[in-house]
């Protein structure tokens, strides 16, 4: 805790009054913000409660954790896009990040079953290499094809799992209880946030027509095209909404591992609360666009 009040500490109201003024300001002011969101975020990933997990977290709880750790990483390297003016490449992280942080919210809204059948689920490639090994593929006569087929046996060890424990998983094609991302996302944080916050960032990661428009290309009077070879800026619409969709995965994780205090209740809150007005302060300085 003491390492979170050292972030906060400073974040009085003169503080913040002083350094939302102008909209540069803003622009300056956001970047720190989301670096020490980021470093709350990570405090809580350390956070435990010994009397409960005096050591480590178990299999019921690891696949959460390591999706939280996920969430703060990419959060840290949209964080450093955003301080080098570069939307483009936050565009990319954004997608993963955003998935990350549902699904760990889902998976805290649900049973120890549906959290093996998360792990089972990441076997689906891995059990199609043992086939491959079976079939007397080549590329496993060589040192790179023997590793991979250790590494695969040895989390399967791990977990106790053998090549028939999958019979659900494929019966729902892979997929999380049989359910599509717009599924889990809807049951977390409801459909109409879909097409904006999520649908449009697979253009990004996969690329689109509409990405070359925004990104790749100038509009000439003509209605003709030339190529745009420089990245585009980046503002806190690139980083304020991930925010919003972060907290709640870390507040719900503290509730989950017993590690949950007024003091951190009242910390996320205080994200929250800046983020709006980072969020208020922007949308007053720069308008519709």
């Amino acid at each position: 805790m003491d390492e979170i009040y050292a972030i906060t500490s400073k974040y009085d109201e003169t503080y913040i009054r002083e350094n939302l003024g102008s909209a540069d300001q803003v622009i300056k002011f956001a970047g720190t913000f989301y670096k020490d969101t980021a470093e709350i975020y990570y405090c809580i990933t350390r956070t435990k409660n010994t009397e409960r997990n005096p050591s480590g977290f178990s299999l019921d709880d690891a696949p959460i954790l390591g999706l939280l750790v996920r969430v703060w990483k990419l959060l840290k390297e949209v964080i450093r896009y955003y301080e080098e003016d570069n939307a483009e490449v936050i565009g990319m992280m954004e997608r993963p990040l955003l998935e990350g942080a549902i699904t760990a919210r889902f998976l805290m809204a649900s049973d120890a079953s549906v959290i093996a059948d998360y792990r089972k689920c990441s076997y689906k490639d891995r059990l199609r290499i043992l086939r491959e090994l079976k079939g007397g593929s080549e590329f496993f006569n060589t040192k790179a094809g023997q590793r991979l087929v250790a590494s695969v046996e040895e989390k399967l060890a791990l977990e106790g799992f053998t090549e028939e424990d999958f019979k659900a998983q494929k019966q729902n094609r892979w997929r999380l209880q049989g359910l599509t991302f717009y599924d889990i996302f809807h049951k977390v944080v409801g459909g109409h946030l879909y097409p904006s916050s999520y649908g449009m960032m697979s253009d990004s990661v996969h690329g689109s027509w509409n990405d070359s428009l925004d990104f790749d290309l100038v509009r000439k009077d003509d209605n003709t095209f030339s190529a745009f070879p420089f990245y585009q800026p980046a503002d806190i619409r690139y980083v304020s909404p991930l925010i919003g969709f972060c907290t709640p995965a870390y507040r719900q994780w503290l509730m989950r591992i017993d590690a949950y205090d007024g003091n951190l209740d009242q910390v996320l809150d205080w994200v929250d609360r800046v983020n709006a007005a980072v969020v208020e302060q922007f949308d007053l300085h720069f308008g519709l666009f």
